[in-house]
């Protein structure tokens, strides 16, 4: 009797355990067999949303306790999926001969902001192939000064777009083991790493086509990792227990609230998206923790600027450029536009939106962290602390009201920017660990239908976005949450 209960126990767990990674693999090397992804857009979108479907099974299983993969099967398996798309050629996006273009520059001696690539004598046969693959060659390079560098350590590796990629690569499974450790200090389960390891867009988009938002990712989960592992968070009363030991904890914290700001200066760097997201940073700290931050960051910004003076001004013109007429699938843009007649009043109701946004979710995020009752001993603790006190007591509690504003504030973005490139999900992607949920998930595959538009592109050479396109990406996330939300409300009921 004993025998046949453990059996019916343990079967679907194992098959839960082994099943779910082995279809996501068979899944992603159905992607493989295909001659160019960019004509395959219908069998991408499919596979696609069979891998998030079995991700989102990973959640309800997990929660369940039904699966419990640990840290190693969750990197080995990451790698393998990565290693399948490496040696691929980019074919949903062409941004990654930009980068090789610039890193040869750098490492040519020359200043990549100084010129176009239209502009430049192209003295060896790679030049005159990359200038003839780079978009937009008549710009500047609108990528800042970190991400410059990383192009130059990626272009040194040679093989010109396999070494990038490989580098890429090779900080995305480094993202994957910050992820593992945040996890860790968040008292959360590692399974659920694999829900950013195993899905489609940083092993399509990082591993496929080279994008350098995984560079950015790194850093900023970097930053992450060291606000929340310093010592004062976990309200230890280990901490407080002698004058030495607590002189030792503050310069600790010293160093790691500095070290936050440079990385942050590094995330920020490689692609501006980080941005928004500094308040949410700043709320973890008191007066002398955001005094340090800051430190870090102006010390970043300008270690990092400095090589590329004075040409780097350049850069903000293609960056105007960029803000004042770009567009891609962007349903709220195209909705607006439509209704006023103007692209620039679309454009200043979707920043008015966001920024009111964006205000409401730090508004809330103010009253969980500073304005909640505490008690004295909580409080007197972080007297001596670089934190301001919070009704928690321990970091995962403490920790998780900054991370949910952070999910929360990239999925406003994401749903008010004109301009919706896949990649652009993976700021959302890489907190689905922390903070999964249908929305995210569901806007996390939606973005790949804007891909729709490369196959008249590469068959006819046209350019044809559509509204139902741009429509169906906006209305998958909104149509998660609201159905989930009935859903609880549902439950909740039949509770009482």
């Amino acid at each position: 009797m004993t025998s046949v209960k453990m059996c019916k126990i343990t079967t679907p767990r194992t098959i839960l355990t082994w099943g779910i990674p082995l279809i996501i693999i068979a899944s992603y090397s159905l992607l493989t067999v295909q001659a160019d992804l960019s004509l395959a857009i219908p069998i991408l979108v499919g596979v696609t949303a069979c891998v998030i479907l079995l991700l989102a099974v990973t959640l309800y299983a997990g929660e369940k306790m039904a699966i419990n993969w640990s840290p190693g099967i969750v990197i080995i398996i990451a790698a393998t999926l990565r290693l399948l798309f490496l040696f691929r050629q980019p074919e949903l996006s062409d941004d990654i001969y930009r980068y090789v273009f610039d890193g040869l520059q750098s490492l040519m001696g020359h200043n990549p902001y100084a010129m176009a690539p239209a502009d430049i004598a192209q003295e060896t046969e790679e030049l005159a192939y990359l200038v003839l693959n780079v978009n937009h060659s008549h710009l500047v390079t609108i990528y800042p000064p970190a991400a410059q560098l990383i192009f130059a350590m990626g272009t040194a590796l040679g093989g010109g777009v396999l070494g990038f990629k490989a580098l890429l690569v090779t900080m995305d499974l480094a993202t994957c083991v910050m992820i593992l450790r945040l996890l860790s200090f968040l008292g959360l389960p590692p399974w659920r790493a694999a829900i950013y390891a195993w899905h489609p867009l940083p092993v399509l988009e990082i591993a496929a086509s080279g994008h350098i938002d995984g560079a950015c990712i790194l850093f900023l989960l970097l930053t992450l990792l060291l606000l929340v592992s310093q010592p004062s968070f976990s309200f230890s009363k280990s901490q407080l227990t002698t004058t030495r030991h607590s002189g030792g904890m503050r310069l600790k914290r010293t160093v790691l609230h500095l070290f936050a700001g440079l990385t942050f200066t590094c995330a920020v760097f490689v692609k501006l998206i980080p941005l928004i997201l500094l308040p949410g940073f700043l709320f973890i700290f008191r007066v002398r923790g955001r005094a340090l931050f800051f430190m870090g960051i102006l010390v970043g910004a300008t270690l990092l600027t400095l090589p590329f003076l004075p040409d780097v001004r350049n850069m903000l013109d293609t960056l105007s450029i960029y803000v004042q007429n770009w567009e891609f699938a962007g349903f709220g843009y195209r909705t607006l536009r439509r209704v006023t007649s103007s692209g620039d009043v679309a454009r200043y109701l979707l920043a008015s939106g966001f920024i009111i946004s964006m205000t409401f979710l730090y508004v809330g995020l103010y009253r969980k962290m500073w304005k909640s009752p505490c008690k004295d001993d909580k409080r007197r603790r972080f007297q001596s602390s670089g934190l301001d006190p919070s009704p928690k007591n321990t970091t995962r509690e403490a920790f998780f009201p900054v991370i949910k504003t952070l999910y929360s504030i990239i999925m406003a973005y994401l749903l008010l920017t004109p301009a919706l490139h896949p990649w652009y999900a993976l700021y959302l992607v890489c907190l689905l660990p922390f903070v999964p949920g249908p929305a995210g998930l569901a806007l996390s595959w939606s973005v790949f239908l804007s891909y729709q538009v490369l196959i008249p592109y590469n068959i006819l050479g046209e350019w044809v976005e559509n509204d139902v396109t741009s429509f169906m990406i906006w209305v998958a996330p909104v149509t998660a949450f609201l159905l989930m939300k009935y859903v609880r409300t549902a439950i909740r009921r039949k509770q009482v």
